[in-house]
């Protein structure tokens, strides 16, 4: 068959069929610098890099550099994940405001030469921002406060926080400074990630974005570099949940923002009762999902087997008959006793 019989049959052109096309001077800067993204975030897809390439070619389409992105083989490839039985979900509360909760959790990592660190993750749960990163080879109790504290000069103290429960987060330490600044503390459920699921997604991206992508030979050299990430995460990096823009315009309110244009206010929680059951060293682990503690010791009250929640500041290590009791939350309050009131409640 002849060059001219099956470029009629097909409806191609011959000069197309002889000619290769050839890339204009744009295609070409612009796949330079799709390929130069894509090697420089190695964990950003076609969206993420077409959004940072919207100031530098505001005349791009997203499908444009995903044929050029294709094209250069830069897919990134999914890390396989553990399959596990299908469990019921439970919604989390939307924050309607910057500061009216903070996710709180730990990462581990280690060094070169094997040693482990620790790294304490903060987020706001209304602009998804890192509120602060902290790593080193052991963190306390105290040491959360004192960082909590250094970040709330610079953006004030949260109204909430919600974490696990774990022994820095249980510790008298924290539990006395939440109560000290007034700040609400929600602890999930104990074996529920996904109840502090903000956090959980935070962490995700912060291993496959920065600790899967560096190797840390020094302490020093671990908080350079997550200083770095944590930055690029709030000033420049796009989120998809805020109207694909960095976390740094949701926290200045600005209208381009999706969420600060749609949030609404939610009803306070209801104080909660709890019931003291056997003697434990823990102080609120079986506690439920989305409950939220005052902070605070209750008074014991034996005669009429309930507790009710006080002021006070708590001392766990206190001597006495009434040191170390095991806290759950009753779903109603005894006949005697109202949710709001009680005759032991002494302030």
């Amino acid at each position: 068959m002849s060059e001219r019989r099956a470029c009629g049959l097909v409806g191609l052109s011959r000069d197309s069929y002889r000619n290769a096309p050839e890339a204009s001077a744009q295609t070409e800067a612009l796949k330079s610098k799709i390929v130069e993204i894509a090697y420089a975030r190695r964990r950003f897809g076609y969206r993420r890099v077409h959004d940072l390439l919207r100031l530098e070619f505001p005349g791009v389409n997203h499908k444009r550099v995903y044929r050029l992105y294709s094209d250069a083989n830069l897919a990134v490839r999914k890390r396989k994940k553990a399959r596990r039985p299908p469990a019921e979900r439970m919604g989390l509360n939307i924050a309607t405001r910057v500061n009216e909760v903070w996710s709180m959790d730990f990462v581990s990592d280690s060094l070169a030469n094997g040693r482990r660190l620790k790294c304490l993750t903060v987020a706001d749960d209304f602009s998804h921002e890192a509120v602060d990163i902290a790593v080193d080879y052991g963190i306390s109790g105290q040491y959360v406060t004192r960082l909590l504290d250094q970040a709330a000069l610079f953006r004030g103290y949260p109204s909430a926080v919600r974490t696990d429960n774990g022994p820095e987060f249980t510790s008298r330490a924290f539990i006395a400074w939440a109560q000290g600044h007034g700040i609400r503390h929600i602890l999930i459920e104990p074996g529920r990630p996904m109840q502090n699921g903000y956090i959980e997604s935070f962490n995700g991206r912060f291993r496959d974005e920065c600790l899967n992508e560096h190797w840390f030979e020094t302490l020093h050299q671990a908080r350079h570099i997550l200083a770095a990430w944590r930055r690029d995460n709030n000033e420049v990096r796009p989120h998809g949940s805020i109207g694909r823009m960095p976390p740094a315009l949701c926290r200045g309110a600005s209208p381009a923002c999706r969420r600060c244009s749609s949030a609404s206010h939610q009803q306070a929680t209801s104080p909660v009762i709890f019931k003291p059951r056997t003697p434990t060293k823990s102080l609120a682990w079986r506690m439920g999902a989305g409950q939220s503690i005052s902070l605070s010791m209750a008074r014991v009250d034996r005669s009429q087997h309930h507790i009710a929640v006080t002021t006070r500041p708590p001392n766990l290590h206190s001597g006495g008959s009434h040191s170390h009791y095991n806290w759950r939350a009753v779903s109603s309050p005894p006949r005697h006793c109202s949710r709001t009131q009680c005759p032991s409640d002494h302030n």
